[in-house]
Formats: C-alpha cells, structure tokens, sequence
C-alpha cells in the first residue's frame, strides 16, 4: 500500500500559505505524500514548502477583481478548474483534502465534496472568509486558528489555534518581567505593512505619560517606509527612546522582552502575542472584511489578556491611559500576561495533523 496523499488548498497570501506550510511540513515529517494546489500568486509564497511537496497551480478567480470581462469569465475559469481538479484526483487520490480559504482553494474542495472523498477547512481569523463560509456546511471538520469563531448555523467548530513560526514557538511562554523602575520595553506592531493610525497616535500617547514611566520606557515601533521619518522625529522631539522601522527581523525576541505590545489583531498577531504570552492593546484594522479583526482580539479580551481599542476610538489621551494603567499595575500586568498564555495554542499545527489522520481513520 502507498503512501497517503495530503492536498492542501491555499488562497494566494502569507495568512493562508504560512499555516498551510506548517501542516505540510509535519505530514511530511510523518511519512505522507503532499500537495498543494494554489494559483500563480500563491506559488511565490511556496518557497519554504518542503521540497518534496508538489506545488499545482490551479485554475479559479474572484469576483472581487478585474473589470467587467474579467468578472464575466470567472465561473468559466473556476468551472475549468474544478474539472481538471476532478480529473488529477481520479488519477491520484488524495487521503484527505484541506483548504486554508482563498478563492484558489476553490477547486480542490468543490472536487472533494462531488468525489466525496474527507476534506476540511482551517479558518485563521474570528469570522470565516468567503470561501471557507461556502464549504463549512459541506466538510467533516472546520478547524478554527482563532477563538471564538463566528460559524453559520449548525456547524461546529474545533480550536486548533493558528501554526506560528518556529522562532515564535521558540520564545513561547517565555518568563514575563512586569513593570517596574528599570528599563521596560513597548513594541509596536502594525501588521506586515505597519499601520498609519498607530504612527498618528502611539507617538502622542506615549509622550503624555508620567516621566516615571517615561524614564524607563524603550519602544520599537514598526511604521510604514513613508511614516518612519515623521515617527522618528515625533519620538525624538519628546525626548523618548525608540527604534522606529518598516521589519522587525526579530519580532519574536522582542515580543518575548516587552513589557506591553500594542498590536493590530491580524490572525497571526494575535497567535504570536498569545503564545508568547503577552499584555496586549489591540486596535482592530476598521476596514476589515466582515470586521474580522475585532473578532480575532475578541478571545484575548475576553481572556482579560488585552485591552480593546476601536480605531473610531483612538487617541492620544486615552490611549496613553491604557498604557498607563497597565506599566503602573505590575500585578494586573503579570496577569493579562498569565491570560493570554493560557489561551494561546503552540501546538495548533498538532491539533490539524490529529485532524487530518481522525478523517485518514474514518475512511479506511
């Protein structure tokens, strides 16, 4: 008997592809064959898959883009590749079939449910994305990175967490030094382009703070190419110490050694801040689809992990509060930071292996 075949379906951004990557590699490591079926964006995030994973790149499309044409040939192209999906599964059967969202995934789930053969979805964030909200009726598992989830009526979902890089399962729980009267650190993290409201506010807010905290405080703060100037001078015009970049190569070491993080709550944010265990204000990106992001921060504010700011909300005055509050409260601070430990999942990428070998089981 051969090996069983894993096909994995991704859409073609980082928080599909990374989560996608971490489950091949560990069925890999565990003697099982993979794919991936993606589309041409998505292949050039492939690059770390391992190399043995064969990489199909897939006919589908969106509607939300292209002009008239362009929308008026999407049910043709995704209708090309769900049959040539069909056909490559007929010729090599996959064990299972797992789609991480994205409109490429498409194809290798719509094959899956008309050959009936076991497939599931993994969710990152705390709403399900288009794609996966059409299948989640139409798989034996949905697999959710972040908790709570909101999930159409009649379908349950299992809490596996969000896979984070090795670097960061490297510093999880890593031991929490609460506030006090000798150097904090603050890091400020925007999502991989950064974020202009927190470049606007974060700078002001701190500067209103007490000169107690002021006097001990370090901040690292990721800002966009065109911010980093102005962000720069703001701090330096305050007199406060900080190191102000467009890439942290290093984010997870100074999660590890900050005090306070304040954070967009993107999907993979959220997993890192919590498996590091960390205070967190988060503001939600208010452009969100479906406003996701205040769902993905919903798990660690309910955890009383971190404070939750509405950007419709957010200014230098009671921001500078919040920060306040926690670097002035070293109790409260060690406890957010015990919280949102607690709610963290480093071991999500064993929780989809486990996922996938239970579905593997039921069909033989």
């Amino acid at each position: 008997m051969g090996r069983p075949l894993l096909l994995i379906a991704a859409g073609g951004t980082g928080g599909h592809m990374f989560p996608a990557q971490a489950l091949a590699e560990a069925m890999v490591r565990r003697g099982w064959r993979v794919k991936l079926s993606t589309d041409a964006r998505g292949a050039r995030y492939a690059g770390g898959f391992p190399h043995v994973v064969e990489i199909e790149e897939m006919s589908s499309a969106t509607f939300a883009r292209g002009g008239p044409l362009a929308k008026a040939l999407v049910p043709l192209r995704i209708a090309g590749g769900v049959a040539s999906a069909v056909a490559g599964f007929l010729r090599d059967r996959p064990s299972v079939v797992v789609g991480f969202g994205g409109y490429p995934s498409i194809p290798a789930l719509s094959a899956a449910v008309a050959l009936r053969l076991p497939r599931m979805i993994h969710e990152q964030n705390g709403v399900l994305g288009r794609v996966n909200r059409l299948f989640a009726p139409r798989v034996q598992a949905v697999c959710c990175g972040t908790w709570p989830t909101d999930l159409p009526e009649g379908v349950e979902g299992y809490y596996t967490g969000n896979p984070v890089r090795a670097a960061v399962l490297e510093r999880a729980a890593a031991p929490y030094i609460v506030p006090g009267d000798y150097p904090m650190s603050l890091v400020v993290i925007g999502g991989s382009q950064g974020a202009r409201v927190l470049s606007d506010v974060v700078p002001k807010a701190i500067a209103r703070l007490p000169e107690e905290i002021l006097a001990n405080l370090r901040i690292a703060h990721q800002a966009r190419e065109e911010d980093v100037a102005r962000v720069t001078e703001a701090y330096d015009r305050a007199g406060i110490l900080a190191e102000v970049k467009t890439f942290f190569t290093d984010i997870p070491r100074r999660l590890s050694e900050a005090q306070l993080v304040i954070s967009r709550s993107g999907a993979s944010s959220v997993a890192d801040i919590s498996i590091i265990g960390r205070p967190a204000i988060l503001v939600p990106f208010a452009a969100a689809t479906a406003d996701h992001q205040t769902a993905n921060a919903r798990g660690l504010v309910e955890a009383e992990a971190a404070i939750l700011i509405p950007e419709s909300a957010l200014d230098p005055a009671a921001l500078s509060e919040h920060i306040a509050a926690v670097l002035s409260q070293p109790d409260a601070a060690r406890q957010m930071a015990r919280n949102a430990l607690a709610h963290g999942r480093p071991d999500a990428t064993e929780r989809l292996v486990e996922v996938v070998e239970h579905l593997a089981r039921k069909e033989t």
